[in-house]
């Protein structure tokens, strides 16, 4: 008897529905990383009974554990995503790891079993993201890649505005139970979603069955990611085949490589600089995080919930232009965004050191620097992916057999996971370490050096050298 048609096929495997699941799967993991943080020293203080000498040192140990575990697992969540036949699956397992890692916080009354939820949430978030982003590519192509990331960046960075806010007004209004209450309920819709999710391939099994034509749903075409025109004329193919060739793999890899193939594009610098992106970006988000509360308490006298809504001047230029800067990066490639957006955030940093302290006109003054920040930060949200994405769909589609079935991409996503979870624990140690020592607008100057170099070597090596440097 032929297994029957799933019920709801058509919009259960739509493409809105497959981002929208992707992105509340993001945004779950974010929130919950967000709502919980604030309340953590009141566990420690409430339920574990430490000392108050010792609440800093076990927050900093459960912020560690949580970005160790995801370093770590990201590279192993993209190999077991590769080499299974279903996104879906490694999906709904990473929603259990988060499940339990709740459960685990929300009734843990000892170090251990709140340093393991702490590991669980970050195995989750790793899992999240390798498997999030690749079912993306999958769903929507290189060619809608940057639009789609870029929107749903703007969507998730309200989560991880509104989570901290959230979870220390409901932890004084409601305790515990009000804090991991609407934990508990976002985690059901995310999973509801996950569980109706059905993935385009297996969807394309049915259409295939339905109308008796061929598909072709998991090697990846390479799109528009470098904004040419794909214009044909006589001399194409004899170019792409030229182009193939550079992207080869040789034949005597070896195990490691054969049972890792990510490893073998590591070497393209191109791949290196689009990580570097993403470090970098990581970094940045992190050294707002750490140190805008701390600079707004001491030049405004905020409190933590006023020092959260200023938030909204970083991230609201994010939400609005992200879709915008996707697009543009769709269209005309990465290398422009990367270059333009990093480039730009050079002087706005340094203009950072004009904060004073003051009342209204310069908290206004303030949210103004920080929404020019956010409006860099938007347009350097997708270009590492897509560049990213290009490059490995290159060697993907001239070595479809050392690659598998369903390319690298799942393992590309997990190593980006890893750098840009090592970008978000070094950005809080570095730029607190740089603003105790030489202040904050020096620290900030600092980081536009930083963002000054990745602007070179996006000129350099995003979407390929420039013709003046190949002539060379």
């Amino acid at each position: 008897m032929a297994e029957s048609k799933p019920i709801g096929l058509a919009w259960r495997s739509n493409t809105l529905f497959i981002v929208s699941t992707v992105g509340i799967g993001l945004f779950t993991d974010l929130f919950l990383y967000g709502l919980v943080v604030p309340i953590l020293p009141f566990i420690l203080r409430d339920r574990v009974s430490l000392p108050e000498d010792q609440i800093q040192t076990y927050v900093s140990a459960l912020l560690a554990a949580y970005a160790g575990a995801s370093v770590l697992f990201s590279p192993p969540a993209g190999v077991i995503a590769d080499k299974t036949s279903s996104r879906q699956a490694p999906f709904l397992v990473g929603l259990v790891a988060l499940l339990a890692a709740t459960l685990m916080l929300f009734l843990g009354q000892s170090i251990p079993v709140l340093i393991l939820a702490r590991v669980l949430q970050g195995v989750s978030g790793a899992v999240v993201w390798t498997i999030g982003l690749a079912l993306l590519l999958d769903t929507v192509g290189p060619a809608n890649l940057g639009k789609t990331v870029g929107s749903i960046f703007g969507f998730i960075s309200i989560g991880e505005l509104a989570a901290p806010v959230l979870g220390g007004v409901l932890y004084k209004k409601a305790g515990y139970p009000g804090v991991f209450g609407i934990g508990f309920a976002i985690l059901a819709i995310d999973f509801i979603m996950r569980l109706l999710l059905i993935e385009k391939k297996t969807a394309a099994k049915w259409e295939k069955q339905d109308n008796g034509t061929e598909d072709d749903t998991n090697r990846q075409d390479d799109g528009t990611a470098t904004g040419e025109d794909g214009d044909d004329n006589e001399e194409e193919p004899l170019l792409r085949k030229k182009e193939e060739d550079n992207y080869k793999v040789p034949d005597g890899q070896s195990k490691v490589v054969r049972s890792f193939p990510i490893l073998y594009i590591l070497k393209d610098p191109r791949l290196l600089v689009a990580l570097l992106l993403a470090f970098n970006q990581a970094t940045l988000l992190a050294t707002y995080d750490a140190t805008i509360p701390t600079e707004a308490e001491q030049l405004f006298g905020f409190d933590s919930l006023k020092s959260g809504l200023l938030f909204i001047a970083l991230v609201l230029p994010y939400l609005l232009l992200g879709p915008v800067a996707g697009w543009l990066v769709d269209r005309y490639g990465p290398k422009p965004a990367a270059v333009l957006g990093f480039g730009y955030l050079v002087p706005v940093l340094i203009l950072l050191r004009l904060a004073r302290p003051g009342g209204t006109p310069e908290i206004v003054s303030f949210c103004a620097l920080l929404s020019l920040c956010g409006l860099g930060m938007a347009v350097i949200g997708s270009p590492s992916i897509v560049e990213a994405s290009y490059v490995v769909s290159q060697y993907d589609n001239a070595n479809p057999e050392f690659f598998g079935e369903q390319g690298p991409y799942a393992q590309l996503y997990g190593i980006n996971s890893m750098v840009f979870s090592f970008g978000l624990t070094v950005g809080p140690l570095i730029s607190g370490l740089l603003r105790d020592r030489i202040g904050y607008g020096n620290m900030n100057a600092v980081v536009a050096g930083l963002c000054l170099i990745t602007a070179v070597l996006s000129v350099i090596y995003v979407g390929g050298k420039p013709n003046f440097l190949r002539r060379k």
